[in-house]
């Protein structure tokens, strides 16, 4: 089982960035996935989560900017970035918990420029 973001990239503040995360292998179930994210010098930390019945969560920095979303047929999780600011930038992590395991994605840059 792997996980791959993809939709890192450089941004002027104020703007958007769609990351997505695909998990492929031998999967039989898909509880729970969401995005962290790491700032150089700080601590990784939750952005968003969902469940497997869609229910949602946010860190109180993202709310009313960031959207998590996901497709069980396809096996991925996607996070909708609006109105970035300079302190959104960092590595972005995809982990979900697949077959009852922990499972963590390779990590996509996020560089937003003020």
């Amino acid at each position: 089982v792997q996980l791959v973001e993809s939709g890192g990239g450089l941004v002027q503040a104020g703007g958007s960035l769609r990351l997505s995360c695909a998990a492929s292998g031998s999967i039989f179930r898909i509880n729970t996935m969401a995005w962290y994210r790491q700032a150089p010098g700080n601590q990784r930390e939750l952005v968003a989560a969902i469940t497997r019945d869609e229910s949602t969560n946010y860190a109180d920095s993202v709310k009313g900017r960031f959207t998590i979303s996901r497709n069980n047929a396809k096996n991925t999780v996607y996070l909708q970035m609006n109105s970035l600011k300079p302190e959104d930038t960092a590595v972005y992590y995809c982990q979900a918990f697949i077959n009852f395991s922990d499972y963590w994605g390779q990590g996509t840059q996020v560089t937003v420029s003020s």
